[in-house]
């Protein structure tokens, strides 16, 4: 089954209700590339009438989880996955539209395909850029993800 944007925002409302409410949602999903869109609400705003930065972490995370998950998926194998450190920026408010794509999906398969090959857990790291209505950068998150195959081959 392959993963498709309706289907990752049904996954949000019933797993990840609070990115669901605060309105993340996958827009676009290939092999190589994920774009989530998020929209400056009430719901997800700080103080300061912009977005507030967990919210923007949730659609960074997701661009880059979904990619993951979606080449999990297509391998047929049991691998677990895992976020095991972040770093941000933020270089601009965050208001109206704002969309994080993610292309690192190449990253994915060759970390995959070394965790299949040899039973040993894979790290590596994904971009996510934030970019608001006017095609400006407003922040960048960096995921390190691992994944593990979950029973090795023997």
């Amino acid at each position: 089954m392959k993963l498709s944007p309706s289907k990752l925002n049904n996954f949000l409302m019933l797993k990840l209700p609070s990115a669901w409410l605060c309105g993340v949602r996958v827009k676009h999903i290939d092999q190589t590339e994920c774009e989530v869109g998020v929209t400056h609400r009430w719901i997800n705003q700080n103080p300061f009438n912009s977005m507030y930065f967990a919210v923007q972490a949730m659609a960074a995370e997701l661009s880059t989880g979904a990619l993951v998950m979606n080449r999990i998926q297509a391998s047929n194998e049991k691998i677990s996955m895992l976020v095991a450190q972040n770093r941000s920026t933020f270089s601009k408010k965050a208001t109206g539209k704002i969309r994080f794509t993610c292309y690192d999906g190449k990253k994915v398969n060759e970390a995959l395909e070394k965790t299949i090959a040899n039973g040993e857990g894979q790290t590596f790291w994904m971009k996510s850029v934030g970019i608001n209505e006017e095609g400006v950068e407003v922040s960048v998150f960096e995921f390190e993800w691992t994944v593990k195959l979950k029973s090795p081959k023997q």
